[in-house]
């Protein structure tokens, strides 16, 4: 958000630094999974900065993380977006498209080592080089919701496993 727009709302700015950086083998947006779930074997990991090494205290014991990225390499920022599951037009609230306002990415991926300040993990949708701005632990019983109204994603869930990103976010 920039000052004239703080200006105009009369919210402050935000500011985050990244936390680490991901590692992974997809270097272009076009070919990748669109969602952790749609490819959970795929390989990552998460350099953490060594300034934010004690923050990983005990994160070994948690099977999944919640990693929160600033989707840095999506050009554009839209309020209305066509996604990867749909051809249909649909507000960028109503999907999970990377063109957003603010360009935040939200991965949940299995932690399958910690190597110092370097978590390897499995369900990589992340490009090589993605800022990760926090991490968090998932637990089932806050984090998990029940249910059947999933919006338009209803009708097209069983193609998740064989859609990849065709850059039009890009």
């Amino acid at each position: 958000m920039s000052s004239d727009t703080a200006e105009t709302t009369g919210a402050p700015d935000v500011v985050s630094r990244p936390v680490g950086i991901v590692r992974s083998r997809f270097t272009e947006a076009t070919g990748m999974p669109i969602q952790t779930a749609g490819a959970p074997e795929e390989k990552g990991r998460l350099e953490v900065f060594a300034e934010f090494a004690p923050g990983l205290r005990d994160i070994e014991g948690f099977d999944y993380l919640i990693l929160v990225t600033h989707l840095h390499q999506c050009a554009h920022e839209r309020l209305e977006v066509v996604p990867f599951l749909d051809n249909t037009s649909h507000g960028v609230f109503a999907t999970r498209a990377p063109a957003r306002p603010n360009r935040l990415g939200l991965s949940i991926v299995r932690l399958e080592s910690v190597e110092g300040t370097t978590l390897h993990f499995s369900g990589n949708d992340m490009m090589d080089g993605t800022p990760v701005l926090d991490i968090k632990p998932y637990v089932p019983k806050f984090d998990v919701r029940e249910t059947e109204r999933v919006g338009w994603f209803g009708a097209r869930l069983d193609q998740l496993p064989r859609t990849r990103s065709d850059g039009r976010m890009g």
